[in-house]
């Protein structure tokens, strides 16, 4: 079974949705998902809601949601190493393609990033340019920014 729902969120209308009881995408978007998908409830999308909350509350540090990610071999090994990223740390483009191995990798690493299907709980918006300027994001660098910010605890 596939479906998705809708959660708003204090960074506007997310969309998720569910494969076989695991979350496999999570973006900022009011669209719908194309046919076969239908809009709908699962416990896995309720669970995602619900420690999306606690995160947005400030309560939720890590997310113990199933994830089912494809891509790529090397993507997957990119968002792997973003979920190593503690909560309210930050690491360079480089230092990401340093953790998986291809410290020469940085630009394809943000390709990686730009790709990650399920925003937040794959976290993404922990990776800045090597500069300390915040790059590149797929829900904008306005949700980057509150994202850290609430990780920082400045929110």
């Amino acid at each position: 079974m596939q479906c998705y729902c809708f959660y708003d969120s204090p960074l506007g209308r997310l969309r998720l949705a569910q494969r076989d009881g695991a979350l496999c995408s999570l973006l900022r978007t009011d669209l719908p998902m194309p046919a076969p998908w239908q809009e709908g409830d699962a416990p896995v999308l309720a669970l995602a809601r619900a420690q999306l909350a606690e995160y947005f509350a400030g309560t939720r540090r890590a997310f113990t949601v199933p994830l089912a990610l494809e891509g790529t071999a090397f993507q997957l090994r990119c968002w792997e190493a973003l979920c190593r990223i503690p909560y309210g740390e930050t690491r360079t483009y480089g230092q990401q393609a340093a953790s998986i191995g291809r410290p020469r990798a940085a630009r394809a690493v943000g390709g990686a990033n730009h790709a990650n299907p399920v925003m937040i709980l794959v976290p993404c918006h922990r990776v800045i340019g090597a500069n300390g300027t915040l790059t590149g994001y797929g829900g904008g660098l306005d949700m980057k920014a509150y994202l850290l910010a609430l990780e920082a605890g400045s929110r």
